[in-house]
């Protein structure tokens, strides 16, 4: 019980912890947005709580990388998702602010916008160790510097963390690290953190293996290194995940013998990121208790049991993955044929983000089902 005498780290309910892992995906982090909403109306009903129910108010632990650490800090801090909307609708094109045409051959949009209005939302002073985040948060990033990934959070126990550090973490500006982990190579340049003594340069945390964090956020939760130690069971932990959007990036050029060497280069890193999703996925299927999930492939399909929640399997936790499929015949499915997936698939798309809301909205409606998918236990105040 010693480890909860710090408020981040005491659990909403006793018993239980509650984790939201959000992905990224620059401007498409409205689409997740948009199942985002639904799970905070949902919750707030069935939990009987008031207008002013926060996400940050039920999760223990939200986790986000690149746009979903933007999405993870605002919540942390108490944002609504109504709130967060408005960020993304009001800022997306100042946010992606293209670069003077003789710097775009090595990145495609400014910082500067981006940078101002982390600041005016998280707060310009703001640390990672600020009394304002209400859950324990973790931000991914990449370090260019050391050539490794930095997950950050602001646990008050981890080895990084001591306050009597000259170089703690809990020290860094929150605005800088959402910035760093949201620094997609050759979409905006890299940014400088000053930590302790040393320099480093961060690019994006979705070029690590993280660009789901879900189940790197169950590893920070319990394992020995990381001081918590949190316990697990189906009826004491539940992971949500929230993608923000799935759709192949070869299509009919995959087959083309004669691919071009830039065509070929340009396609590795989302398909290294499609691959690494589906591993923190499916490690989170394998090691908890899938409850909802798109079909992964067809050797495993969704690996949700063929049993109710009321029988206990012995799994770690509970887990959820929202994540829809945005290919045009994905779309078709959803009842939304008319929005173009090539439009919709762009990280950049800002033009674009009513259809990605209206796709949030529209996929959470069908399938966010909480009495189904998070059980009774955890829909208890």
């Amino acid at each position: 019980m010693a480890k909860n005498k710090h408020t981040v780290l005491k659990p909403k309910k006793a018993g239980q912890r509650r984790l939201l892992a959000l992905s990224g995906g620059g401007i498409r982090g409205v689409l997740t947005l948009g199942i985002l909403e639904r799970l905070e109306a949902e919750l707030r009903t069935n939990l009987k709580a008031g207008a002013g129910f926060r996400l940050n108010q039920y999760f223990d632990f939200i986790g986000g990388t690149s746009t979903g650490a933007i999405l993870a800090a605002g919540l942390s801090k108490g944002m609504s998702v109504k709130e967060l909307v408005a960020f993304y609708v009001e800022t997306g094109p100042q946010m992606f602010e293209k670069e003077r045409l003789r710097k775009r051959f090595w990145q495609k949009f400014k910082s500067d916008p981006l940078k101002k209005k982390l600041q005016e939302v998280l707060g310009r002073s703001t640390t990672l160790g600020s009394n304002q985040l209400k859950t324990l948060l973790l931000l991914v990033l990449r370090n260019v510097t050391t050539d490794s990934p930095w997950p950050l959070t602001n646990n008050p126990l981890a080895k990084y963390n001591d306050a009597k550090r000259k170089d703690s973490n809990l020290d860094l500006p929150l605005w800088q690290l959402v910035r760093a982990s949201t620094a997609a190579p050759t979409y905006f340049p890299p940014e400088t953190v000053d930590v302790g003594a040393h320099e480093f340069v961060f690019v994006d945390g979705g070029v690590t293996p993280y660009n789901d964090p879900a189940f790197l956020m169950y590893r920070i939760a319990t394992a020995p290194p990381f001081n918590l130690e949190w316990d697990t069971a189906e009826d004491k932990m539940m992971i949500v995940s929230v993608g923000t959007g799935v759709t192949p990036v070869l299509g009919p050029d995959a087959l083309d013998s004669q691919r071009s060497l830039f065509s070929i280069a340009r396609a590795i890193a989302p398909e290294l990121m499609s691959g690494m999703a589906y591993d923190q996925d499916i490690n989170c299927r394998t090691v908890g208790r899938c409850t909802f999930g798109a079909v992964l492939d067809g050797e495993v399909g969704t690996m949700v049991p063929p049993v109710p929640l009321s029988t206990p399997l012995g799994r770690h936790f509970l887990y959820a993955r929202y994540d829809p499929d945005i290919t045009q015949k994905g779309l078709a499915a959803l009842g939304l044929p008319k929005i173009s997936s090539e439009k919709v698939s762009q990280l950049d798309a800002v033009d674009a983000v009513d259809d990605l809301l209206q796709i949030g909205r529209t996929y959470a409606k069908a399938n966010v089902n909480l009495k189904d998918h998070f059980g009774p236990t955890f829909l208890q105040n």
